[in-house]
């Protein structure tokens, strides 16, 4: 099935194509696979879930912080390759928590990110994964997840 005709049954849109805040891309392209750069969560284009998991902010406020991360990755790789029907499969998920002291459930937040891609490409959407806790994030956000996608 392609990928954005599941993403309006699960009537989900996708945002902007994130833009730079610094000296990067969005997303390269190299070989086969499709590297994005973090992305944060935004939601109608503002910066949404700010704060620290397991204080200012909940596991389920993380997990939506990750799903729109998600959203925002998939924005920009759509802008690299014009279609998202292109990627193969989700290679891997670099999930990146704000998280309080004692705050031990990272994996419960970015699976918010690992869940929709599985909803989004099925089996093409399971993936490696990596899901750190750190003390700070750009802007104060919550969470941030990179991706690799393999496209043909």
């Amino acid at each position: 099935m392609n990928p954005e005709t599941r993403l309006a049954e699960l009537g989900l849109e996708l945002p902007p194509a994130p833009t730079p805040a610094g000296n990067y891309v969005p997303a390269v392209l190299s070989g086969g696979l499709l590297y994005t750069a973090g992305q944060i969560p935004k939601k109608d284009g503002a910066l949404a879930h700010l704060g620290v998991v397991g204080a200012d902010v909940s596991l389920e406020e993380a997990r939506e912080a990750a799903r729109l991360c998600c959203l925002a990755g998939l924005a920009a790789a759509k802008a690299e390759l014009g279609d998202l029907a292109r990627i193969r499969r989700v290679v891997k998920v670099n999930g990146f928590v704000r998280s309080a002291p004692g705050f031990t459930d990272q994996p419960q937040v970015v699976n918010g990110a690992s869940d929709l891609l599985v909803a989004i490409f099925g089996d093409a959407g399971r993936h490696a994964r990596a899901a750190i806790g750190v003390s700070e994030l750009p802007l104060g956000v919550s969470v941030e997840i990179d991706f690799v996608f393999e496209v043909e």
